[in-house]
Protein backbone atom coordinates (compact mmCIF):
# COMPACT_ATOMS: atom_id res chain seq x y z
CA UNK A 1 0.00 0.00 0.00
CA UNK A 2 0.94 3.68 -0.24
CA UNK A 3 0.17 6.58 2.07
CA UNK A 4 0.76 10.30 2.50
CA UNK A 5 2.65 10.46 5.80
CA UNK A 6 3.25 13.18 8.33
CA UNK A 7 6.73 12.43 9.67
CA UNK A 8 7.37 15.76 11.37
CA UNK A 9 5.30 18.66 12.68
CA UNK A 10 4.59 21.16 9.95
CA UNK A 11 2.50 22.24 7.00
CA UNK A 12 1.53 20.39 3.83
CA UNK A 13 5.06 20.70 2.45
CA UNK A 14 6.29 18.24 5.13
CA UNK A 15 4.11 15.35 3.88
CA UNK A 16 5.71 12.36 2.14
CA UNK A 17 4.25 9.78 -0.26
CA UNK A 18 5.62 6.40 0.84
CA UNK A 19 5.12 2.70 0.31
CA UNK A 20 4.16 0.97 3.58
CA UNK A 21 3.19 -2.59 4.59
CA UNK A 22 -0.36 -3.76 3.92
CA UNK A 23 -2.73 -3.46 6.87
CA UNK A 24 -4.44 -6.29 8.74
CA UNK A 25 -7.81 -5.52 10.36
CA UNK A 26 -8.11 -6.09 14.10
CA UNK A 27 -11.11 -7.63 15.82
CA UNK A 28 -14.24 -5.72 14.91
CA UNK A 29 -12.52 -3.87 12.04
CA UNK A 30 -12.71 -4.00 8.27
CA UNK A 31 -10.00 -3.11 5.79
CA UNK A 32 -11.07 -0.72 3.06
CA UNK A 33 -9.49 -0.36 -0.35
CA UNK A 34 -9.73 3.43 -0.51
CA UNK A 35 -11.18 4.90 -3.69
CA UNK A 36 -11.49 8.53 -2.56
CA UNK A 37 -10.77 10.65 0.51
CA UNK A 38 -12.37 13.93 1.50
CA UNK A 39 -10.11 16.83 2.48
CA UNK A 40 -11.25 18.85 5.49
CA UNK A 41 -9.91 21.74 7.57
CA UNK A 42 -8.95 19.48 10.53
CA UNK A 43 -6.50 17.72 8.18
CA UNK A 44 -4.52 20.96 8.02
CA UNK A 45 -4.44 21.14 11.82
CA UNK A 46 -3.59 17.55 12.70
CA UNK A 47 -0.29 17.65 10.77
CA UNK A 48 0.70 20.75 12.75
CA UNK A 49 -0.26 19.18 16.10
CA UNK A 50 -3.00 21.82 16.48
CA UNK A 51 -5.92 19.39 16.57
CA UNK A 52 -7.40 17.72 19.65
CA UNK A 53 -6.30 14.35 18.23
CA UNK A 54 -2.51 13.87 18.10
CA UNK A 55 -1.64 10.45 16.63
CA UNK A 56 1.93 9.14 16.91
CA UNK A 57 4.11 9.70 13.85
CA UNK A 58 4.40 8.64 11.15
CA UNK A 59 0.70 8.85 10.37
CA UNK A 60 -1.48 9.69 7.39
CA UNK A 61 -4.00 12.52 7.79
CA UNK A 62 -7.46 12.05 6.33
CA UNK A 63 -10.56 11.44 8.42
CA UNK A 64 -13.11 10.61 5.74
CA UNK A 65 -12.93 7.95 3.01
CA UNK A 66 -15.02 5.92 0.63
CA UNK A 67 -14.03 2.57 -0.78
CA UNK A 68 -14.62 -1.15 -0.94
CA UNK A 69 -14.30 -3.61 1.95
CA UNK A 70 -11.57 -6.10 1.04
CA UNK A 71 -10.85 -7.84 4.36
CA UNK A 72 -12.80 -8.56 7.56
CA UNK A 73 -11.49 -8.72 11.10
CA UNK A 74 -12.70 -11.24 13.63
CA UNK A 75 -16.30 -10.88 14.75
CA UNK A 76 -17.45 -8.44 12.05
CA UNK A 77 -21.13 -8.74 11.17
CA UNK A 78 -23.30 -6.66 8.88
CA UNK A 79 -20.55 -6.01 6.33
CA UNK A 80 -19.10 -8.27 3.64
CA UNK A 81 -16.14 -8.22 1.32
CA UNK A 82 -17.11 -6.19 -1.72
CA UNK A 83 -19.43 -3.78 0.11
CA UNK A 84 -19.05 -0.11 -0.86
CA UNK A 85 -18.73 1.95 2.32
CA UNK A 86 -18.10 5.39 3.76
CA UNK A 87 -15.92 5.52 6.87
CA UNK A 88 -14.96 8.20 9.35
CA UNK A 89 -11.40 7.32 10.35
CA UNK A 90 -10.15 10.35 12.31
CA UNK A 91 -6.82 9.99 10.52
CA UNK A 92 -5.16 7.49 8.19
CA UNK A 93 -7.46 8.09 5.24
CA UNK A 94 -4.89 9.56 2.82
CA UNK A 95 -3.75 6.07 1.89
CA UNK A 96 -4.65 3.27 -0.47
CA UNK A 97 -5.78 1.13 2.49
CA UNK A 98 -7.30 1.96 5.84
CA UNK A 99 -8.74 -0.11 8.67
CA UNK A 100 -11.81 1.14 10.49
CA UNK A 101 -14.23 -0.25 13.08
CA UNK A 102 -17.15 -1.87 11.28
CA UNK A 103 -19.49 0.21 13.44
CA UNK A 104 -17.89 3.39 11.99
CA UNK A 105 -18.74 2.38 8.41
CA UNK A 106 -21.88 3.21 6.48
CA UNK A 107 -22.98 1.40 3.34
CA UNK A 108 -23.08 3.78 0.40
CA UNK A 109 -26.34 4.41 -1.46
CA UNK A 110 -26.24 2.55 -4.77
CA UNK A 111 -26.38 5.72 -6.88
CA UNK A 112 -23.68 7.62 -4.94
CA UNK A 113 -20.26 7.84 -6.65
CA UNK A 114 -17.09 7.41 -4.60
CA UNK A 115 -16.00 11.06 -4.85
CA UNK A 116 -19.33 12.36 -3.50
CA UNK A 117 -19.38 9.66 -0.83
CA UNK A 118 -15.96 10.74 0.44
CA UNK A 119 -17.32 14.27 0.93
CA UNK A 120 -20.64 13.41 2.47
CA UNK A 121 -20.55 12.42 6.12
CA UNK A 122 -18.24 15.06 7.64
CA UNK A 123 -19.82 18.12 6.05
CA UNK A 124 -23.46 17.11 6.02
CA UNK A 125 -23.20 15.29 9.34
CA UNK A 126 -21.73 18.39 11.00
CA UNK A 127 -24.21 20.81 9.46
CA UNK A 128 -27.30 18.65 10.00
CA UNK A 129 -26.40 18.09 13.65
CA UNK A 130 -25.70 21.82 14.03
CA UNK A 131 -28.90 23.10 12.42
CA UNK A 132 -31.29 20.39 13.59
CA UNK A 133 -30.05 19.29 17.01
CA UNK A 134 -28.21 22.37 18.26
CA UNK A 135 -29.86 25.25 16.39
CA UNK A 136 -33.38 23.80 16.19
CA UNK A 137 -33.81 25.62 12.88
CA UNK A 138 -37.46 26.04 11.88
CA UNK A 139 -39.15 26.73 8.57
CA UNK A 140 -39.50 30.45 7.97
CA UNK A 141 -36.57 31.45 10.17
CA UNK A 142 -33.54 33.39 8.94
CA UNK A 143 -30.23 31.49 8.88
CA UNK A 144 -26.89 33.31 8.49
CA UNK A 145 -23.86 31.22 7.52
CA UNK A 146 -20.30 32.52 7.99
CA UNK A 147 -17.80 30.85 5.67
CA UNK A 148 -20.69 29.69 3.52
CA UNK A 149 -18.62 28.67 0.48
CA UNK A 150 -16.58 26.03 2.33
CA UNK A 151 -17.51 22.38 2.76
CA UNK A 152 -19.65 22.61 5.90
CA UNK A 153 -20.95 26.03 4.89
CA UNK A 154 -22.15 24.83 1.49
CA UNK A 155 -23.81 21.86 3.18
CA UNK A 156 -25.51 24.25 5.61
CA UNK A 157 -26.94 26.28 2.71
CA UNK A 158 -28.55 23.20 1.18
CA UNK A 159 -29.81 21.91 4.52
CA UNK A 160 -31.13 25.33 5.50
CA UNK A 161 -33.12 25.54 2.28
CA UNK A 162 -34.37 21.97 2.72
CA UNK A 163 -35.61 22.99 6.20
CA UNK A 164 -37.52 25.94 4.73
CA UNK A 165 -35.28 28.70 6.12
CA UNK A 166 -34.29 31.99 4.50
CA UNK A 167 -30.53 31.67 4.00
CA UNK A 168 -27.99 34.52 4.08
CA UNK A 169 -24.51 33.41 2.98
CA UNK A 170 -21.54 35.48 4.24
CA UNK A 171 -18.28 35.02 2.34
CA UNK A 172 -15.02 36.79 1.50
CA UNK A 173 -15.24 37.24 -2.29
CA UNK A 174 -17.64 37.66 -5.18
CA UNK A 175 -16.87 34.27 -6.72
CA UNK A 176 -17.76 32.65 -3.40
CA UNK A 177 -20.96 34.70 -3.24
CA UNK A 178 -21.89 33.54 -6.74
CA UNK A 179 -21.21 29.94 -5.72
CA UNK A 180 -23.50 30.27 -2.70
CA UNK A 181 -26.25 31.78 -4.85
CA UNK A 182 -26.00 28.77 -7.17
CA UNK A 183 -26.64 26.53 -4.15
CA UNK A 184 -29.84 28.39 -3.29
CA UNK A 185 -28.78 31.13 -0.87
CA UNK A 186 -31.42 33.86 -0.77
CA UNK A 187 -28.91 36.65 -0.14
CA UNK A 188 -25.14 37.05 0.15
CA UNK A 189 -22.79 39.36 2.03
CA UNK A 190 -19.11 39.85 1.17
CA UNK A 191 -17.06 40.63 4.27
CA UNK A 192 -13.50 42.04 4.24
CA UNK A 193 -10.39 39.96 4.87
CA UNK A 194 -9.43 42.32 7.72
CA UNK A 195 -12.20 42.97 10.24
CA UNK A 196 -11.37 46.09 12.26
CA UNK A 197 -13.95 47.92 14.42
CA UNK A 198 -15.24 50.01 11.52
CA UNK A 199 -15.61 46.91 9.37
CA UNK A 200 -17.37 45.08 12.20
CA UNK A 201 -19.91 47.89 12.50
CA UNK A 202 -20.50 47.92 8.74
CA UNK A 203 -20.83 44.12 8.66
CA UNK A 204 -23.39 44.13 11.48
CA UNK A 205 -25.33 46.87 9.72
CA UNK A 206 -25.37 44.94 6.47
CA UNK A 207 -26.64 41.80 8.23
CA UNK A 208 -29.43 43.77 9.91
CA UNK A 209 -30.43 45.37 6.61
CA UNK A 210 -30.83 41.99 4.94
CA UNK A 211 -32.22 40.04 7.89
CA UNK A 212 -34.86 42.66 8.64
CA UNK A 213 -36.19 43.93 11.98
CA UNK A 214 -36.37 40.48 13.58
CA UNK A 215 -32.68 39.78 13.01
CA UNK A 216 -30.97 36.41 12.54
CA UNK A 217 -32.68 33.45 14.20
CA UNK A 218 -29.82 30.97 13.70
CA UNK A 219 -26.19 31.88 12.96
CA UNK A 220 -23.77 29.19 11.77
CA UNK A 221 -20.21 30.37 12.49
CA UNK A 222 -17.55 28.30 10.78
CA UNK A 223 -15.06 31.22 10.75
CA UNK A 224 -14.69 32.70 14.25
CA UNK A 225 -12.21 35.50 14.93
CA UNK A 226 -13.44 39.09 14.69
CA UNK A 227 -16.35 38.04 12.47
CA UNK A 228 -18.36 36.52 15.31
CA UNK A 229 -19.20 39.64 17.34
CA UNK A 230 -21.00 41.53 14.51
CA UNK A 231 -23.15 38.46 13.93
CA UNK A 232 -24.16 38.23 17.59
CA UNK A 233 -25.06 41.93 17.49
CA UNK A 234 -27.44 41.03 14.65
CA UNK A 235 -29.19 38.13 16.38
CA UNK A 236 -32.94 37.91 16.86
CA UNK A 237 -34.45 37.76 20.33
CA UNK A 238 -34.04 34.14 21.41
CA UNK A 239 -31.65 33.42 18.52
CA UNK A 240 -29.09 30.62 18.47
CA UNK A 241 -25.44 31.34 17.60
CA UNK A 242 -23.74 28.07 16.60
CA UNK A 243 -20.01 27.76 17.32
CA UNK A 244 -18.67 25.47 14.58
CA UNK A 245 -15.02 26.39 13.89
CA UNK A 246 -12.25 28.97 14.19
CA UNK A 247 -10.05 29.26 11.07
CA UNK A 248 -9.88 33.02 11.75
CA UNK A 249 -9.06 32.48 15.43
CA UNK A 250 -11.02 31.98 18.65
CA UNK A 251 -13.28 35.02 19.15
CA UNK A 252 -13.54 37.08 22.33
CA UNK A 253 -17.28 37.71 22.78
CA UNK A 254 -18.73 40.40 25.09
CA UNK A 255 -21.24 38.24 26.95
CA UNK A 256 -23.53 41.18 27.62
CA UNK A 257 -24.62 40.76 23.99
CA UNK A 258 -26.07 37.34 24.79
CA UNK A 259 -28.01 38.91 27.67
CA UNK A 260 -29.29 41.86 25.63
CA UNK A 261 -30.44 39.59 22.80
CA UNK A 262 -31.57 36.82 25.15
CA UNK A 263 -29.79 34.58 22.65
CA UNK A 264 -27.91 31.34 23.07
CA UNK A 265 -24.26 30.68 22.20
CA UNK A 266 -24.28 26.98 21.38
CA UNK A 267 -21.28 24.69 20.87
CA UNK A 268 -21.30 22.22 17.99
CA UNK A 269 -18.94 19.26 18.57
CA UNK A 270 -20.31 16.81 16.03
CA UNK A 271 -17.39 14.39 16.29
CA UNK A 272 -17.97 13.78 19.99
CA UNK A 273 -21.74 13.63 19.53
CA UNK A 274 -21.39 10.54 17.32
CA UNK A 275 -20.00 8.54 20.23
CA UNK A 276 -22.15 10.10 22.94
CA UNK A 277 -25.40 9.61 21.03
CA UNK A 278 -24.86 7.05 18.23
CA UNK A 279 -28.60 6.48 17.85
CA UNK A 280 -29.17 10.14 16.98
CA UNK A 281 -26.22 10.02 14.56
CA UNK A 282 -27.72 7.07 12.69
CA UNK A 283 -31.09 8.85 12.55
CA UNK A 284 -29.41 11.93 11.12
CA UNK A 285 -27.50 9.91 8.53
CA UNK A 286 -30.70 8.16 7.41
CA UNK A 287 -32.31 11.58 6.99
CA UNK A 288 -29.32 12.83 4.99
CA UNK A 289 -29.31 9.82 2.67
CA UNK A 290 -33.03 10.42 2.10
CA UNK A 291 -32.37 14.08 1.21
CA UNK A 292 -29.60 12.95 -1.15
CA UNK A 293 -31.88 10.50 -2.90
CA UNK A 294 -34.46 13.30 -3.29
CA UNK A 295 -31.71 15.46 -4.85
CA UNK A 296 -32.11 18.15 -2.17
CA UNK A 297 -28.45 17.89 -1.16
CA UNK A 298 -25.38 16.91 -3.16
CA UNK A 299 -21.69 17.35 -2.34
CA UNK A 300 -20.16 20.17 -4.34
CA UNK A 301 -16.83 18.71 -5.47
CA UNK A 302 -14.88 21.63 -6.90
CA UNK A 303 -11.42 20.01 -7.25
CA UNK A 304 -9.95 16.54 -7.48
CA UNK A 305 -6.31 15.64 -6.84
CA UNK A 306 -4.43 12.37 -7.00
CA UNK A 307 -3.68 11.20 -3.48
CA UNK A 308 0.06 11.72 -3.82
CA UNK A 309 -0.70 15.41 -4.45
CA UNK A 310 -2.46 15.85 -1.10
CA UNK A 311 -0.16 18.75 -0.15
CA UNK A 312 -1.65 20.90 -2.93
CA UNK A 313 -5.16 20.18 -1.70
CA UNK A 314 -4.30 20.97 1.91
CA UNK A 315 -2.66 24.25 0.88
CA UNK A 316 -5.88 25.35 -0.82
CA UNK A 317 -7.81 24.52 2.35
CA UNK A 318 -5.32 26.40 4.54
CA UNK A 319 -5.49 29.45 2.26
CA UNK A 320 -9.32 29.41 2.37
CA UNK A 321 -9.52 29.28 -1.42
CA UNK A 322 -11.90 26.33 -1.70
CA UNK A 323 -15.42 26.38 -3.07
CA UNK A 324 -17.29 23.38 -1.72
CA UNK A 325 -15.14 20.26 -1.33
CA UNK A 326 -11.81 18.85 -2.48
CA UNK A 327 -11.37 15.11 -3.05
CA UNK A 328 -8.28 12.93 -3.28
CA UNK A 329 -8.52 9.90 -5.57
CA UNK A 330 -6.48 6.78 -4.92
CA UNK A 331 -4.21 5.43 -7.69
Amino acid sequence: MHAILSTTVGGPETLEWRETPDLTPNKGEVRIAVKAAGVNFPDTLIIRDLYQMKPPRPFAPGGEVSGVVDALGEGVTGLNIGDKVIAMTGFGGFATQVCAPAMACLKMPDAMPFDEAACFVFTYGTSHYALKNRGELKSGETLLILGAAGGVGAAAIELGKAAGARVIAAVSSQDKADFCTSLGADATIIYPRVMDRAAQKAFAGRIKDIAGPDGVHVAYDAVGGDYAEPVIRSMAWGGRFLVVGFPAGIPAIPLNLALLKSCQIVGVFWGASIYRDPENHMTNMAELFDLYEKNQIRPQVSSRFEMQDAAQALTLISDRKVLGKIVLTAP
